[in-house]
C-alpha cells in the first residue's frame, strides 16, 4: 500500500511523529489502539475524521519501518 500521500512527518505537530493526513493523530495512536484490542470499528467511532485506508496507512508504514529496521547492517 501507498500510505505516503495519508502519512505525514510535520516537525512542528505532535514533536515530528507520523501523523495521519495531517491530523493530530499519530501512528503509534493509532497502533496503540489497535495493540489494545480496539476494533477498527471502534476507532472509526471514537475518531469520525479517520477512515478505514488511514489504518491501514499506519500499518503499512509501520511494517515498511520494521522492514527497513531489520535491513541496517
Amino acid at each position: 500500500m501507498d500510505y505516503q500521500h495519508l502519512i505525514a512527518v510535520e516537525p512542528g505537530k505532535r514533536g515530528g511523529q507520523p501523523c495521519v493526513r495531517g491530523l493530530r493523530i499519530t501512528v503509534h495512536d493509532v497502533l496503540d489502539y489497535l495493540a489494545s484490542g480496539m476494533a477498527i470499528e471502534e476507532i472509526l467511532r471514537d475518531f469520525p475524521d479517520l477512515t478505514e485506508e488511514d489504518i491501514r496507512a499506519c500499518l503499512a508504514f509501520a511494517a515498511d519501518r520494521e522492514r527497513k529496521l531489520l535491513s541496517l547492517p
